[in-house]
């Protein structure tokens, strides 16, 4: 099997490293990027530019699996709009999309599934209308598409241990707010789980099974580092970027036995394994 990721970030990375996947090769923003994933054996080419780059198209071609985690922009999904062509030429046998659990809006803390409605907000119909662009695109080269719809990323290197050692963590308090998220290596299993399915294409949430006020976390975070949490403030008064605010009127819990039926669960089913976990090895490290 081979891999081919439009957009060598965080979650991607973590599925090539864990190498279920076979030889990878994708795209990245930077020629700086381009160059590190070189030096790592990984098949790199930079995204932008039209479909003709060097190399480029016929990495593509050889893919089997097709791994997304671009954004959509102001004009649609990036992907798409450049490589759609090339994509109904390849032997690829499936199309994972890694969308958001954020099409689903607030609902005031209620549980959402995947059979769940949607938000009518600008970044929800972004979201959506390129899950539908990657399904029709699926339809049209007959290829299944599996679209995993991510809680909040966080693993190694981005963490709320990071955040609390540049000083960015805030304890901001909104009464009855909770959040789920996502170990970046339960996401790779949740990849290499619907590949293994190879089941008809379909939509499946991806969370840990601890939704979970955000001050809890970094409260648990500052304990096992041993330094105080940051003081609280009430949401209300608190100065946040617009994009912060956002994330604050959001409020869901979410549902995953969809994905837990083809086998896969979280190995960090809530954030106090996942952080443990990312505290010990950088202990371990620290001590050699």
């Amino acid at each position: 099997m081979s891999l081919f990721a439009f957009g060598l970030g965080y979650s991607a990375s973590c599925v090539i490293d864990r190498g279920l996947l076979g030889p990878a090769a994708g795209t990245a923003r930077s020629a700086a990027a381009v160059e590190a994933w070189r030096r790592k054996g990984v098949d790199a080419y930079p995204f932008g530019g039209a479909d003709f780059a060097p190399g480029r198209r016929e990495a593509l071609r050889r893919a089997e699996v097709l791994l997304i985690s671009i954004p959509p922009d102001a004009d649609g999904d990036p992907a798409l709009r450049t490589f759609a062509s090339t994509i109904v030429e390849t032997r690829a046998l499936r199309i994972v999309y890694l969308s958001t659990v954020g099409v689903y809006g607030d609902i005031s803390g209620a549980w959402v599934d995947e059979s769940s409605p949607t938000a009518a907000t600008a970044r929800a119909r972004a979201r959506l209308e390129a899950e539908a662009g990657w399904r029709a695109l699926g339809e049209r080269a007959g290829v299944p598409v599996d679209i995993l719809r991510l809680a909040g990323i966080y693993g190694p290197g981005r963490s709320t241990f990071d955040r609390l050692r540049d000083g960015t963590a805030r304890r901001v308090i909104k009464p009855g707010q909770v959040f789920n998220r996502i170990h970046v290596e339960d996401i790779a299993c949740a990849v290499e789980a619907v590949v293994a399915a190879g089941r008809p294409g379909d939509v499946y949430n991806v969370a840990d099974g601890a939704p979970s006020p955000p001050e809890d976390v970094i409260a648990y975070a500052a304990q096992r580092l041993g330094v105080a949490a940051p003081p609280e403030e009430s949401f209300a008064q608190a100065r946040l970027s617009p994009m912060s605010r956002s994330f604050y009127e959001e409020n869901r819990r979410v549902r995953v036995e969809k994905l837990m039926a083809l086998g896969w669960a979280p190995a960090y089913p809530s954030y106090r394994e996942g952080l443990a976990a990312i505290h010990s090895v950088e202990v371990e490290r620290q001590t050699g």
